[in-house]
């Protein structure tokens, strides 16, 4: 593997990834906000605490089962907003435009953005847009950047996992990958596949309400649940315990995945988080996630450890135990 080049590998949120953050990018621009390495970065405010975040779109294709690169971007950033506590208001909204693209698909992805907007309760207050050359850009990009303010209280970080914490999640695992790559592929299954994207503040809103105690909220996004766990636990100098049998993955999730050889723990999603809580409210959450609609198929499904620091095992269903490593490399076929 080259050492001179970007590899697509380096996007995938994995372990390469994130040797380029702590090489590359860490020590020029290491600071008390960005050292956290959370979804969003707090800042310090005269009357709030804020959270501030941005992030990149490049999904091919655009549109899939569930929603679009529009949806897509309002989600993603309002959800790593929430994963900080915060409450988002307010997002930025830039595109980098192909010549030649569709103005129609275009007013469709604006469309979409609006009423995924109104539905996260945020506001588009500024943006851009640019034009490039045909082939210099593979249809549309969009970056979007979020500010959101931060309840008194309220102190998550991948930092705050502590033994004997409970591990939750909030759904099935998987449906955004498969839905994406189901649709560029062109595979038919008798069981549609949808994607999970959907914005996350309300119900991170009501579990908060409910348990300010939570330490730690991650969106298993790239790389998804085992690498974000393994994120955590490095960050937490913890080992964490979880078991496949209260893992949820729809069976035909599951099924496609054996089909391609990918793991279902590896696959991206949209709609779902991690919450790492104290074990004497870890109940109380589970009842209040499992009352709101995003949270319905929510589950317990493992526990921090103070045994095996900064690694993930993995309690299979005939009882054996495996290391679940961060994401290695790209996981193929690339979905974005």
């Amino acid at each position: 593997m080259p050492e001179d080049k970007i590899l697509l590998a380096h996007g995938s949120g994995g372990k390469l990834s994130h040797d380029l953050i702590q090489k590359l990018f860490l020590p020029l621009f290491l600071n008390p906000f960005l050292e956290p390495l959370d979804d969003s970065a707090e800042i310090p405010n005269q009357k709030e605490r804020l959270a501030f975040t941005t992030d990149s779109y490049v999904i091919n294709p655009l549109f899939f089962p569930g929603g679009n690169i529009g949806r897509l971007a309002v989600c993603g950033t309002v959800n790593d907003l929430s994963m900080k506590g915060a409450i988002p208001s307010y997002l930025s909204l830039s595109l980098i435009i192909e010549e030649g693209f569709s103005i129609e698909l275009l007013k469709k992805i604006i469309s979409s953005i609006h009423i995924t907007a109104e539905e996260a309760g945020v506001k588009i207050v500024t943006g851009d847009t640019k034009v490039v050359e045909h082939g210099a850009a593979d249809q549309l990009f969009i970056n979007t950047a979020g500010i959101g303010s931060i309840k008194e209280g309220t102190k998550l970080s991948g930092k705050n996992a502590r033994p004997g914490d409970g591990i939750l999640l909030n759904g099935h695992l998987g449906d955004h990958e498969m839905a994406v790559l189901s649709q560029r592929e062109g595979f038919k299954f008798q069981e549609e596949l949808k994607s999970d994207c959907a914005p996350l503040n309300d119900l991170v809103r009501k579990m908060l309400d409910v348990c300010p105690a939570i330490r730690c909220m991650r969106d298993p996004t790239r790389g998804g649940l085992a690498t974000t766990l393994n994120e955590i636990a490095s960050m937490s100098n913890v080992g964490m315990v979880i078991e496949e049998e209260k893992i949820p993955v729809r069976e035909s999730v599951r099924g496609i995945s054996e089909l391609l050889g990918l793991d279902p723990l590896y696959l991206a999603n949209e709609g779902k988080l991690i919450a790492i809580c104290p074990p004497d409210v870890e109940n109380h959450l589970l009842d209040t996630m499992k009352a709101h609609p995003l949270g319905k198929d929510a589950q317990i499904i493992g526990r921090v450890t103070e045994e095996n620091a900064k690694k993930v095992v993995l309690k299979t269903l005939i009882g054996g135990h495996r290391i679940l490593d961060m994401l290695t490399g790209g996981q193929y076929p690339r979905i974005c």
